[in-house]
């Protein structure tokens, strides 16, 4: 469709989010360039001067700026328009083709994160043709190669052109604002903070030979011991300020019994013996509590009738606020020992402590969108831009909005087969975002 018939495009979120899914953004390789010029287009034809800088023409990222009354300090909103890989899942709908079916828009990046995209450009052109009040100055930021390290996004805009930045506290970016049901009652989670990437290597070593001669607890046995623990064994427990203060909101909310079992979660002595016995509930709170460790890579030998003398596995480290790659190590020895060798490959710090001056405000937002749902501040156990973005003294908040149905699993449709979001959901997240820009910073 062309540019010229998306007249009042802000209106019709849903319709900009099937735009943006039709462009293949899959990174690696990304090439970002067509779905950051069909946004472009969009901008200035309701007048937004907009300003492109790249490290290189494929990969490129815009930014967009309304003028506000200079009353508060400017608002960065931003996203990502790369998505991952659809290659070797089993979609019942067509990935890049934005179909709207049984109430949803199907299609990689429905929900991370071209569905959050669509939301804050929505918003931004609504406040442009509406002649909105904006307390302050509204930055748009479109990145590209958030799901590939940030190389071409956010971290070559933090280091290159950290002016176009000036005098941002706050920020917009994903993930959080959906809605979660919790012992029967319905939580909106803000994200405050998140976990910090620490990739590393692991190696042992051992006596290699020919495949037709077995040895003995070598190489490949170390690597099985130490994939058993991994799998078996949790770091140690670590209760981070901000993840305190999720708990404690939750188990506040809940309260009686359940609230009381949720906050036995900050108990050193029960922690991680509740956890064990919380089945899959267990997977939003173990990693909050631990530094984790997830094996992902192997490398062996290259033929089957050598044995190798040297096996390495790619581990996928996280790590909590305010912990260090030399904590991750320590902790790692103590678990497996020292016949094994690790090194790290990329530490990406974050900030130990969120800044918690725009919570309120946002939470407001949510609480007059549903009257019934309850904020929550939420610790990401992931990463995003957001680590970049904190060199620079600005604190996200993951607030994308989305009310989503009790039956829907967040966690396990995104980045898999058949990613889609409601259509009202992108509505309900346009919305609450439209509000933020007119209450941030009043």
């Amino acid at each position: 469709m062309a540019i010229s018939d998306m007249a009042n495009i802000y209106q019709r979120p849903a319709e900009l989010l099937q735009q943006l899914i039709r462009f293949d953004t899959t990174n690696p390789p990304g090439n970002e360039a067509d779905c950051i010029a069909f946004i472009d287009g969009l901008l200035r034809q309701a007048g937004i001067a907009t300003t492109w800088l790249a490290r290189t023409p494929q990969r490129p990222n815009l930014i967009a700026r309304l003028p506000g009354q200079g009353k508060a300090p400017p608002l960065l909103l931003y996203g990502h328009v790369d998505v991952v890989t659809t290659e070797n899942q089993p979609w019942t709908r067509p990935p890049f083709e934005g179909v709207i079916q049984d109430g949803f828009i199907w299609g990689r990046g429905a929900l991370d994160m071209k569905g959050g995209v669509a939301m804050m450009l929505a918003a931004f052109l609504r406040a442009k043709a509406e002649k909105t009040s904006l307390p302050g100055d509204v930055v748009l930021a479109i990145l590209s190669d958030e799901e590939h390290g940030g190389d071409f996004g956010a971290k070559f805009l933090v280091e290159e052109h950290a002016e176009q930045f000036q005098g941002v506290r706050y920020a917009l970016g994903e993930f959080g604002g959906f809605s979660m049901t919790i012992g029967g009652k319905r939580f909106y989670p803000i994200q405050i903070a998140e976990k910090q990437m620490c990739l590393m290597r692991a190696t042992v070593r051992g006596q290699g030979g020919h495949g037709s001669l077995p040895v003995r607890g070598q190489a490949m046995a170390r690597l099985a011991r130490l994939l058993h623990n991994l799998d078996r064994k949790r770091l140690p427990l670590h209760i981070t300020p901000a993840v305190r203060l999720m708990i404690e909101s939750l188990g506040a909310a809940l309260g009686g019994v359940q609230g009381l079992v949720v906050r036995q979660l900050l108990n050193p002595m029960l922690s991680d013996r509740l956890l064990s016995q919380m089945g899959e509930n267990s997977r939003l709170f173990e990693p909050l509590l631990h530094n984790t460790v997830s094996p992902t890579v192997l490398r062996a030998s290259e033929k089957f009738n050598v044995i190798p003398s040297e096996v390495s596995v790619g581990l996928d480290g996280r790590l909590l606020p305010g912990y260090t790659p030399d904590d991750m190590l320590a902790e790692l020895g103590d678990m497996v020992g020292p016949e094994v060798e690790f090194e790290v490959i990329r530490y990406d710090p974050g900030p130990a402590d969120p800044d918690m001056g725009l919570f309120e405000t946002l939470a407001n937002i949510l609480r007059q969108a549903d009257p019934q749902g309850v904020p929550l501040p939420y610790v990401l156990s992931a990463i995003t831009d957001a680590r970049f973005f904190s060199k620079l003294g600005i604190q996200t908040y993951g607030f994308l909005p989305m009310q989503l149905p009790e039956s829907f699993n967040f966690s396990q449709t995104i980045h898999a087969a058949d990613e889609r979001i409601p259509v009202d959901a992108v509505q309900f997240g346009s919305q609450a975002i439209f509000h933020a820009l007119q209450l941030c910073g009043v």
